[in-house]
């Protein structure tokens, strides 16, 4: 596996993007960190021109906490969602294993405890600093962790057998470029799994789910984090104006991959892809 600069490791890369993170910060400086998402931006997020920096912003601001909201909030199935991505990924020993957008590293410590001891190191990547950060201290050396935007990911063609990404991909400012190069730095017959919320379809449960995730988490949420950045309003909405699993599956397939499935988990709240690369 090689990078796109053919650096001959891949590791945590602080110039990468440079120039955009010092184009963010200056944009930020003075800014009231409530603002990254308001009422306007969260009338229909996915359409913000400048949706990619707010998600890097939101990110940032609530990664020291990140992951224990996501147990909570979750009653502590966000680990369960994980295990049966991992297990349909069907990682070995030698695969080379990608996590996309890994956030604090949950997926991808998750593959690495599926594939054992193996001398290959799982590759995470993130444009949040804060969040490699959280991801780098709460991990051993047999992890690499790479900060990039997953609509340019840094890495050769065909590098990966497996790619993983739990719960980013409705955060790409452009969904179609961002599967675009899962699928170019997949290994032909190489696995693709996708972790991601969805709105159960049956009414009284998705009713149920809505009134908790729209009402009592944001608040419960935000009382745990700290948050400011409107990162707990700004879930709901992205995921009830986002795509069903038949639209998912659609655009999977349009990426390129030949064979997509998926299940859904806990009543329809989340649901996992798998895509295989011809």
């Amino acid at each position: 596996m090689s990078t796109r600069e053919e650096s001959g490791e891949v590791s945590l890369d602080t110039s990468a993007g440079k120039a955009g993170e010092v184009a963010l910060r200056r944009a930020a400086e003075g800014r009231d960190v409530s603002r990254v998402w308001d009422a306007e931006r969260l009338a229909n997020p996915h359409r913000q021109p400048d949706k990619s920096s707010r998600v890097r912003r939101m990110f940032d601001e609530i990664a020291p906490t990140y992951e224990r909201v996501n147990t909570v909030c979750s009653a502590g199935r966000d680990a369960r969602w994980r295990r049966t991505a991992v297990a349909l990924a069907r990682v070995a020993a030698t695969d080379a294993v990608l996590d996309v957008a890994c956030g604090t590293g949950d997926l991808a410590r998750a593959f690495a405890q599926a594939r054992g001891g193996a001398a290959r190191p799982i590759v995470g990547c993130d444009f949040s600093r804060n969040m490699l950060e959280r991801a780098r201290r709460s991990s051993a050396a047999r992890f690499h962790w790479c900060q990039a935007d997953a609509q340019r990911l840094p890495f050769a063609d065909n590098s990966f057998q497996v790619i993983g990404c739990a719960f980013g991909v409705r955060n790409f400012q452009a969904l179609d470029v961002g599967l675009a190069e899962m699928y170019r730095v997949a290994a032909p017959g190489g696995r693709v799994v996708i972790l991601e919320f969805t709105r159960p379809r049956r009414r009284l449960i998705r009713t149920l789910y809505e009134f908790y995730t729209t009402r009592l988490m944001p608040l419960g949420a935000a009382l745990l984090s700290g948050d400011r950045s409107g990162a707990y309003r700004y879930l709901p909405r992205s995921v009830v104006s986002f795509l069903d699993a038949e639209q998912m599956t659609a655009r999977l397939r349009a990426a390129g991959f030949v064979k997509v499935e998926y299940r859904p988990l806990t009543f329809g709240a989340v649901t996992v892809y798998l895509a295989i690369k011809g």
